[in-house]
């Protein structure tokens, strides 16, 4: 892709989330988003890397509508498992930070696949060295490498892994 066409992009994913957030197209709103996405569009001239990296093949456009989903449905069973530990008078914690395997290798994808982690109720990304995530864990329920990576990761991977590689 050109960079002016990454630019337009850019210019036009922003402005476009930015109609959305206000959700009103008056005169006045249109302006300040064109001249706030047009000013973030030449901050970044490199591109959005989120978009620059994706891969644009039909499978990973419908890969990343399912991954938001899979996402949406973890942060839903976290909170509910987070707050039941919380409710219960025993408060069965066991604290721990893992080391976990990521075999993607995107730097976009490594990215977000720590931000999920991280966005997910119980989990906290610490440390990414490499192809190792260092996580902690609220609930431990294993240190072994591949169980915790089983765990953690490898449900996000599998939807990164065709976007982004």
């Amino acid at each position: 892709m050109s960079k002016a066409r990454e630019q337009a992009v850019l210019f036009t994913t922003l402005f476009l989330f930015w109609i959305l957030l206000n959700g009103t197209v008056s005169q006045d709103v249109l302006l300040v988003g064109a001249i706030a996405a047009f000013v973030i569009a030449l901050m970044f001239r490199g591109g959005l890397g989120v978009l620059s990296e994706l891969r644009l093949t039909p499978r990973a456009l419908v890969t990343s509508v399912f991954y938001v989903f899979y996402f949406l449905k973890e942060l839903v069973k976290s909170n509910l498992k987070l707050a039941s530990i919380v409710l219960l008078p025993a408060l069965p914690l066991n604290p721990g930070i893992v080391k976990v395997r990521t075999k993607l290798k995107s730097p976009m994808g490594r990215l977000l696949l720590t931000n999920s982690i991280t966005l997910t109720p119980g989990t906290l990304t610490v440390d990414l060295v490499g192809e190792w995530i260092y996580v902690h864990w609220v609930t431990v329920e294993s240190d072994d490498v591949e169980a915790a990576t089983a765990s953690i990761v490898a449900g996000f991977e599998r939807y990164l892994e065709v976007m982004y590689g």
